[in-house]
């Protein structure tokens, strides 16, 4: 009798902490699981929602500046035109494995001059109080004919911005078109080559902005 009640007074004492490390695999493998959901969220949102595009150049300054990271929604066009003035991310015609952004100056079947620092659309003037300082450079003697579903692009820093006014010289260069007729398709952005419509700046902090 006294051996078996002692027997049951050690018993607590030689007892395995076995609910406890339950506890903690349980507690880790939650932790686990929020991580892979967090993961695949991301990649489906990255992959179908939105783009995070770095800027490496000053060819869309002061509207974008070098080295800004910019949020793009790739669902903008889903239910809607492209407009005039958007900024847009899409594949470069010349090399379609890089992405460029620029914005959208001429719309499909439109005619768009570059004549002495000015843009004319089908023979109006636009008004561009985007451009950071007097454009100089590659500023008169273009025209050009937008094709149906096209788009013709430019970057706000004229000046530097290696946009539609040079892919055509860039595809002969590149040997990817082997005359000027073949170079000058490579002039324009197809709609199904944009990417994205830029939304904001997301970093670095001091620059954070919505994209107009």
């Amino acid at each position: 009798m006294d051996e078996k009640e002692e027997i049951r007074q050690t018993e607590p004492e030689n007892t395995p902490d076995a609910p406890k490390e339950e506890s903690l695999l349980k507690e880790f493998l939650g932790y686990v699981k929020i991580l892979v959901i967090t993961f695949i969220v991301c990649f489906l949102l990255t992959r179908f929602v939105f783009v995070n595009a770095y800027v490496p150049s000053s060819s869309m300054e002061t509207t974008i500046m070098t080295g800004d990271r910019v949020l793009g929604l790739r669902l903008a066009y889903t239910f809607s035109e492209p407009q005039r003035g958007d900024i847009v991310i899409f594949k470069y015609p010349v090399d379609e494995e890089v992405l460029y952004i620029k914005r959208i100056i001429g719309l499909p079947g439109e005619t768009v001059r570059i004549e002495d620092g000015s843009i004319y659309i089908n023979g109006v003037a636009l008004e561009e109080d985007y451009l950071p300082e007097e454009w100089v450079t590659g500023n008169d003697g273009y025209e050009f004919s937008v094709p149906e579903d096209s788009y013709l692009m430019l970057g706000d820093n004229r000046n530097v911005s290696v946009d539609a006014r040079y892919w055509a010289s860039e595809a002969l260069a590149d040997g990817v078109a082997e005359n000027a007729e073949e170079a000058s398709e490579y002039t324009y952005v197809s709609r199904d080559k944009m990417v994205a419509k830029a939304l904001f700046v997301f970093w670095p902090f001091d620059d954070i902005k919505a994209i107009w």
